[in-house]
């Protein structure tokens, strides 16, 4: 398919899908003549990649090209799946609190977990010591009491994410549902996360009127 086909199929302009070409985000088509370019279903499909991670992902052109990096290396499943998450997890420049890098650390010693475990190498454990940093700030030292149920719930959230996975065909269809199911899971969430709130707090709290003297 000619750049206008591309265009169509992906719903990307034009002139991005050429701004992805400059930027080594999309190869390059196989030339039919000096002006024209020929791409196939893999430039579609790497397209398409591109644009979740932009417009879903909110991530940057560097950040980008760290998870196509990622992608593209000859490690195991498992392993791609860990350096995407990293290059997709944005530490921020959130000034790490002491205490809470300790709390991180005590964490994953408790979880027997070292694979991430470094809060200077790892940007999803710089994430992880930023939330805490940001909870003491405000006041909130305990915050850190939260971790281990919030991980044993996760859990089961993790294992229909890797379920998810694991039923895609072909090796680009699970690295595609990797990328996607974090990205779009992360805003679902979010979102769900809110709703058992609702229904937890009616339950514990009810919607009785606050005593304002307690």
């Amino acid at each position: 398919m000619r750049v206008g086909e591309l265009s169509k199929r992906s719903g990307v302009a034009v002139p991005t899908i050429k701004y992805y070409l400059r930027e080594g985000l999309l190869p390059a088509g196989v030339l039919t003549s000096p002006n024209q370019a020929h791409y196939d279903e893999e430039h579609l499909r790497r397209l398409r990649l591109v644009r979740a991670l932009v417009d879903v992902g909110g991530l940057s052109i560097a950040s980008v090209r760290e998870v196509l990096a990622a992608i593209d290396t000859r490690e195991s499943l498992h392993k791609k799946l860990g350096a995407v998450q990293e290059a997709i997890s944005q530490p921020g420049t959130t000034e790490l609190d002491p205490l809470a890098i300790e709390d991180v650390q005590a964490f994953f010693a408790r979880q027997g977990e070292t694979e991430c475990a470094d809060v200077t190498e790892s940007n999803v454990t710089h994430m992880l010591a930023a939330a805490l940093s940001a909870a003491r700030s405000v006041g909130h030292d305990h915050f850190r009491d939260l971790l281990d149920p919030y991980l044993e719930g996760l859990k089961i959230i993790a294992q229909a994410d890797v379920d998810y996975i694991a039923r895609q065909r072909s090796r680009d269809d699970v690295i595609e549902a990797m990328i996607i199911g974090t990205l779009i899971g992360d805003a679902v969430l979010k979102a769900v996360r809110r709703l058992a709130h609702v229904q937890v707090s009616r339950d514990v709290i009810g919607d009785g009127p606050v005593d304002s003297t307690s």
